[in-house]
């Protein structure tokens, strides 16, 4: 495989799956789409959320109307953007 070839699949992989990131990607939207992701397999697999909800003592409904919540900022704000000059 040459270098071209190879340069062509990842930018189809990134341009597929957002999460993957590129050389621009700061650590704070690795970390939200890396929360993001394991959260909404939380809330689509139904054993693990009845499994959470368990643990946690809340129903099932609560606990993945909790994690959709959590969704917006899983990491907090983003961090101040520094200005270049």
């Amino acid at each position: 495989m040459d270098k071209f070839g190879m340069h062509s699949q990842t930018e189809q992989l990134h341009a597929r799956h957002i999460g993957t990131g590129n050389a621009d990607t700061t650590k704070h939207q690795w970390l939200t789409n890396q929360h993001r992701d394991t959260l909404s397999h939380y809330v689509a697999d139904n054993s693990m959320a009845t499994y959470i909800s368990i643990v946690e003592g809340e129903s099932t409904v609560r606990t993945k109307f909790n994690m959709l919540q959590r969704m917006r900022q899983p990491c907090g704000p983003p961090p101040a953007q520094i200005a270049e000059d």
